[in-house]
C-alpha cells in the first residue's frame, strides 16, 4: 500500500466526494431530531466529516488553488474541531453543515474532478 505521499492526491479528492455522499446518504431522509436521536448515524456522520477534512488536509496547493470556490481550511478546521473538541460539538452546527454545506461542497468536488486533467496515455 502506498504511503500518503505516494497516493495520486486526486484520490484524496475523490475520497472528500465519497465522504460527502455517504454524509448525505445518512442524514438525507431524517430532521434535526431524529439525526441527533439516532446515536449510528450521528456518529457516522461525524466520522465521514472527520474524514472529509483529513483528506482536504492531504490536497495539495496546486490542486486548491484550482478550486478556491472551495472552503478548504473551513473544511480542514472542521475536522480538527470534531476531532479535538467532540464533546463540545454543537448538534444544531453540525445540523447546518450537512444541510447547507456538504451539499454545496458535494457539487465543487464533483465539477473539480471533472476538470481535472488527465496524463497522455
Amino acid at each position: 500500500m502506498p504511503s500518503p505521499s505516494e497516493r495520486d492526491a486526486w484520490l484524496y479528492v475523490e475520497d472528500m466526494r465519497v465522504f460527502c455522499e455517504r454524509v448525505l446518504a445518512y442524514t438525507t431522509a431524517v430532521d434535526h431530531d431524529a439525526f441527533v436521536a439516532d446515536s449510528m448515524r450521528y456518529d457516522a456522520t461525524l466520522r465521514n466529516l472527520e474524514r472529509l477534512g483529513e483528506g482536504a488536509s492531504r490536497v495539495p496547493a496546486e490542486i486548491r488553488s484550482a478550486a478556491p470556490q472551495i472552503p478548504w481550511r473551513q473544511v480542514i478546521a472542521t475536522r480538527n474541531r470534531l476531532i479535538h473538541a467532540y464533546l463540545g460539538i454543537d448538534d444544531d452546527t453540525i445540523w447546518s453543515i450537512v444541510r447547507d454545506d456538504v451539499p454545496a461542497l458535494h457539487g465543487e468536488l464533483c465539477r473539480l474532478l471533472a476538470a481535472r486533467p488527465h496524463p497522455a496515455s
